[in-house]
């Protein structure tokens, strides 16, 4: 099996179990009991506010907290700039490089979550929408280019509210990828480049199944599923022992290269994947497939050879199914914009945003009966309002505020 299977979760286990009470669990309630409870005191609606942007509330803020239920006054603190600036940033950050670290650079993926979370976007479309979020004409940052971080370093060099001067526009029309080429956060300059730049694009398969499943790769291995979709360069006889391949490699590649091809036609023509490339762009050349994908192509020359952006979710059957594939999906298509549809429709992407959520405005991950029923109507509240991830803070914030 491959280093991207091998990796470690960062927190695999309490997702795994949060996905699956999410999907064998019946309707609960919209709001957890503390969101029914009485208005919160001072001390309760000044933890709510810290909890949510990282400052204390002023006195009329506070007034008009302790003046209405815990999640209308969870409310009322996401509309200070520092939700945006700070808290939703620093939740997407990891997202965007392969070390998970916090401490990178501004870019136009973090820029489009940040903007989805303050206009409400469907966060459900997150994996598949043709949107990315710019500078306006008044942060008076440079154009967007699909070369260069620029636009996005002035951003932070000129300590731009991003709260007031983000604004939503689309990749096909920035970035010159089609329209039915693009797919929301994964074909943004920021993600390509971590994730497009050299390999295999499995890594762009593997860290969107960590970061907006929850489920690393060995968490989701699965040796029932058949092979024959397994790429050349995977060897069948790792190490000269073909048990190992049966036991092991397989259980990842047989599910992850079938979906992995979705990427067929995409690359990132830059040399540091690290995000603090100056230059580089994402390259998408429809219907011709990336030569990185016969990399290594006599480890196994009788291994698959990849013709074209089909993709087949054989996730669908056997133990993954807990993963909560939508039943209104084929379950296949070509590119990578159908594929992002099917993850972003599952039980665990859901459950993925709100257990994230969770643990950051709680400061724990749940773990306890309460904590899970209430991640669960959590759950439902966010599809109830149309996945809008303010709400799930908001939820969040006011169950944990304290008694």
């Amino acid at each position: 099996m491959t280093q991207i299977a091998r990796r470690t979760a960062a927190t695999p286990n309490l997702v795994a179990l949060a996905v699956r009470a999410t999907v064998c669990a019946g309707a609960l309630a919209l709001f957890g009991t503390n969101a029914l409870a009485a208005n919160p005191n001072t001390d309760q609606a000044t933890r709510i506010y810290n909890r949510i942007a990282g400052v204390p509330p002023s006195a009329a803020q506070l007034a008009q907290m302790t003046a209405t239920d815990p999640v209308s006054a969870a409310v009322i603190a996401t509309n200070d700039p520092a939700f945006y600036n700070n808290t939703v940033r620093n939740l997407a950050a990891p997202w965007t490089n392969r070390d998970q670290s916090v401490f990178v650079p501004l870019n136009d993926y973090t820029a489009t979550v940040i903007g989805m979370v303050k206009d409400n976007v469907p966060f459900n479309t997150l994996l598949s929408a043709d949107l990315v979020y710019i500078g306006d004409s008044a942060s008076g940052v440079p154009a967007y280019s699909s070369g260069n971080n620029a636009m996005y370093d002035a951003l932070d060099a000129n300590n731009v509210d991003l709260s007031v001067h983000l604004v939503s526009s689309t990749q096909s029309a920035l970035s010159g990828i089609p329209a039915a080429a693009t797919a929301g956060v994964l074909t943004t300059r920021g993600e390509s480049s971590a994730f497009f730049i050299n390999g295999t694009n499995r890594a762009m398969f593997r860290f969107t199944m960590l970061n907006h499943l929850c489920n690393d790769m060995q968490l989701v291995m699965d040796t029932t599923r058949p092979p024959d979709r397994i790429r050349q360069d995977v060897t069948r006889s790792p190490g000269g022992v073909s048990t190992l391949f049966l036991n092991n490699c397989i259980g990842c590649h047989s599910g992850m290269d079938p979906m992995a091809q979705a990427f067929a036609y995409y690359n990132f023509t830059g040399t540091d994947p690290t995000m603090t490339d100056t230059t580089g762009t994402i390259v998408y050349t429809a219907g011709q497939v990336q030569p990185k994908y016969s990399i290594n192509n006599t480890n196994f020359p009788q291994g698959f050879i990849t013709p074209d952006d089909s993709w087949t979710n054989r996730w669908r059957a056997g133990p993954n199914y807990i993963l909560g594939w939508s039943a209104t999906l084929p379950g296949s298509g070509n590119g990578a914009k159908s594929l992002g549809t099917e993850l972003e429709s599952s039980a665990a992407f859901t459950s993925c945003q709100v257990t994230r959520v969770f643990k950051d405005v709680c400061l724990r991950a749940p773990n306890t009966t309460a904590d899970f029923t209430q991640v669960n109507s959590m759950i439902t509240s966010f599809q109830a309002h149309n996945y809008s991830l303010r709400q799930v803070f908001a939820e969040g914030a006011a169950y944990c505020m304290g008694n």
